[in-house]
């Protein structure tokens, strides 16, 4: 267990609660993965807010922040994304309050008494004593800006600014400048817009337009163009160049400047109507309790023990929060298209969140897994298809299947209602059927025509070992949607595509263990070796085995014959039919000696999403205890309350929607109707329900040395299965479980999780 920096959340976040009811958001640290590999937003945010005001001291952060404090604050901008990996996006619309004589456009400090809370952020910029407060609405933000004295004070607005500029035009995953305009409209407002095309998803051109209104007037402003400054001149159009405002504050009352501030993506008309609608007063303190009134409503639908540790709760309660931070809620803030559906961005990306992040919105907040799904759905059906990812209102990038299949088969198998199905049923048979064409990185299956011709995804194409495993679960979950709205033909034609996957399972051993998803070329031929690095002018070929990782060393990091993983860690992501896999890797027994090499050798990657599911496959064999040990064994070494508290990329909540399932005890298996049963880290957690129903999940006797289900009930009646049905959820009642100090030679052994070929 790492050293825990114990947080200092907790007592900001009493302090600043203006509700004597609010309970469950003083147990959420934003801070949390801040540090490490987590690159999680620190700032203030609502749940799936499309503003996202915070500091910004590295250009090259997904975040826009590093912990470093000797790296110097150059602004504070209002759109960012949380735990992403890849070319950063955003960080549009920069802000900067400083005091005394300028010379440049530039202005930067460094902070001091940096504070953070849900709702929150506050730090004081020590060159100039400006202490700078922020809280937030869904689209407008509220600063409160507390100058060291009254004269010579000013804030920059800078449209210049953003994240990852490349000196590179058109530098891949870069983001690069497009063009500005700002305009002041009196003494208290401003506005304008910036537009910025690429970053990580390599998407076109998106405007961010903004509206900036102040609650003293300015008494003097210079505008700018291209470095070059222009006082008293109102207004600078667009002409490609880099724009902003010098606002100037002599004579403050009190020191004090507070500012509203709006975005848009339709117009800066329009972010001045979010800022009129969302913050129609100047009271910090309402907007704060406000926002932590809108996360304390969904953090409470999962109530967790009181008498658990501050830890275990800060752990479990901001992995809800990471959870519900994106996708993106932009309706009516769409500039594609008009109407009155549902509009998300920044899915980024699916192919992160599909396993766990969305199945935890399905269970604790439905009614907007329902919206984001009908989103998706707007989408394929204005842009042609579903997006894999997708930022700054355009699809890309995909990284291996087509995995809105997963999110769309797992709304349907729960039962969620004022969703379309016939409709999510053709854009799904539109992503197996037609080859996207063009840019295979951007939307649609790259690679289909081999996978519909050989049955798999060639060596011809990038990705072809994790692309043909994703497109056989894709397809299992086109097949159920199409079984649902009784499809006969579409089901049997992709139930049995469904097991494309063993046409690259190659029988050769490593490590003891036989069979692996190998590289195969078009002419069915398996190949053994791959070009590399040339040396003294000869190319080299090396072999390829299955902890083979040819990227980045060989090829380029989306060139591999996997993304992100081995052929030890996909050849055991076949969620639909793990009874399959077992049989193929020698049975039960072979299989959990698989197992316990993966884990042993650390051939298992704790801080990336293709091994999510594997730590729950000892279920499989009957053995739920092995699964409950490896779990908690990588959750007490990996996560904690730290700000290095996330092992990976958080990846728009990807990780810690992991962890908060786990602790309760529950895992999903995304696109299927079950949950697997594992020990909860909590002795009662009470799910409250969108129906009106609570669900209770007891563990009697729960402690460090009694952590083995031994039995177990469902209300009041014996439930020997380690899995359990939504519907079950859905019902309410009470799951209640024995807990004992050795694994139960009984429970959870004899009937295991179901299987595809199950049905055979």
């Amino acid at each position: 267990m790492k050293n825990i920096i114990k947080p200092f959340v907790v007592c900001l976040s009493l302090f600043l609660q203006t509700e004597s009811h609010a309970q469950y958001h003083q147990f959420v640290d934003p801070l949390i993965g801040s540090e490490g590999l987590g690159n999680v937003f620190i700032g203030p945010s609502c749940p799936y807010g499309m503003i996202k005001p915070g500091p910004d001291n590295d250009l090259h952060a997904n975040s826009g922040y590093s912990a470093d404090i000797d790296k110097p604050i150059y602004g504070f901008s209002q759109v960012h994304v949380s735990g992403t990996g890849g070319g950063a996006k955003y960080g549009n619309v920069s802000v900067m309050p400083f005091s005394g004589d300028f010379a440049s456009i530039k202005q930067e400090s460094l902070r001091e008494n940096e504070k953070v809370a849900l709702g929150y952020y506050s730090t004081l910029l020590s060159k100039h004593n400006i202490q700078t407060e922020i809280t937030t609405s869904d689209r407008a933000a509220f600063y409160r800006f507390q100058f060291g004295n009254n004269d010579k004070n000013a804030i920059k607005i800078d449209l210049g600014r953003y994240l990852d500029e490349s000196i590179i035009p058109d530098g891949r995953e870069s983001q690069q400048f497009v063009g500005s305009q700002v305009e002041v409209i009196s003494d208290t407002e401003v506005r304008g817009y910036t537009k910025i095309r690429g970053g990580w998803n390599n998407g076109g051109a998106y405007t961010v337009y903004f509206t900036a209104i102040f609650d003293q007037p300015f008494s003097e402003f210079s505008t700018w163009k291209d470095q070059k400054f222009y006082p008293n001149q109102k207004n600078q159009v667009d002409e490609g160049k880099k724009t902003g405002a010098m606002l100037f504050f002599n004579g403050l009352k009190d020191k004090k400047v507070n500012m509203k501030i709006g975005i848009s993506f339709i117009s800066s008309l329009k972010a001045k109507l979010n800022v009129d609608n969302e913050i129609p007063h100047w009271n910090f303190e309402k907007e704060l309790a406000e926002t932590q009134q809108k996360w304390e409503d969904l953090l409470q639908r999962a109530e967790v023990d009181k008498d658990a540790s501050v830890e275990k709760k800060t752990m479990f309660y901001t992995g809800l929060y990471h959870t519900m931070l994106m996708p993106v809620d932009r309706t009516g803030e769409n500039p594609l298209w008009e109407n009155n559906s549902p509009y998300y961005d920044d899915f980024y990306a699916i192919w992160d969140t599909y396993r766990s992040s969305s199945p935890l919105i399905t269970l604790l907040n439905p009614s907007r897994e329902v919206d984001i799904v009908n989103a998706m759905l707007q989408i394929y059906k204005r842009d042609g298809y579903l997006p894999d990812a997708r930022s700054g209102n355009a699809n890309g990038r995909t990284q291996g299947g087509s995995n809105a299949e997963v999110v769309i088969a797992d709304a349907f198998v729960k039962g969620l209602e004022g969703i379309n199905y016939k409709l999510a049923l053709e854009a799904m048979m539109k992503d197996a059927m037609f080859p996207p064409g063009g840019n295979e990185e951007k939307e649609g299956r790259g690679g289909l025509v081999d996978y519909n011709r050989l049955g798999y995804v060639s060596t011809d194409y990038v990705r072809s070992g994790n692309r043909t495993i994703e497109y056989a679960y894709n397809d299992y979950c086109l097949a159920i949607v199409a079984k649902g709205i009784k499809r006969k033909g579409e089901y049997w034609r992709f139930i049995k595509q469904s097991d494309n996957w063993q046409n690259l399972w190659r029988d050769i051993e490593d490590n003891g263990s036989r069979g692996f998803i190998m590289p195969k070329d078009a002419n069915g031929k398996w190949v053994d070796s791959i070009q590399c690095a040339a040396t003294n002018g000869k190319i080299n070929y090396v072999p390829y085995t299955p902890l083979a990782q040819d990227w980045p060393n060989c090829v380029c990091w989306w060139c591999g014959f996997f993304y992100e993983a081995s052929s030890w860690e996909y050849s055991l992501s076949v969620p639909h039919d793990v009874a399959m896999l077992i049989q193929k890797s020698g049975g039960k027994e072979a299989f959990e000696k698989r197992l316990n090499t993966f884990f042993r050798e650390e051939f298992y990657n704790v801080a990336n999403e293709p091994s999510f599911l594997t730590p729950n496959l000892y279920h499989w064999i009957g053995r739920p205890d092995l699964s409950t040990d490896r779990i908690h064994t990588i959750i007490d070494e990996n996560y904690d309350a730290s700000r290095d508290g996330i092992p990976g990329n958080d990846d728009s909540g990807a990780m810690s929607s992991w962890l908060s399932f786990h602790m309760m005890g529950l895992y999903p298996n995304a696109g299927q109707s079950y949950y697997l049963i594992n020990t909860p880290y909590f002795k009662e957690t009470v799910i409250h329900q969108e129906n009106g129903k609570d669900f209770t999940i007891k563990a009697k006797n729960l402690s460090t040395k009694n952590k083995y289900i031994q039995s177990a009930t469902l209300n009041g009646n014996s439930f020997e299965n380690a899995f359990i049905e939504h519907q079950d959820i859905l019902n309410g009642g009470v799951l209640e479980f024995v807990m004992g100090a050795k694994p139960s030679k009984t429970w959870g052994t004899k009937q295991v999780p179901p299987s595809k070929s199950d049905k055979k």
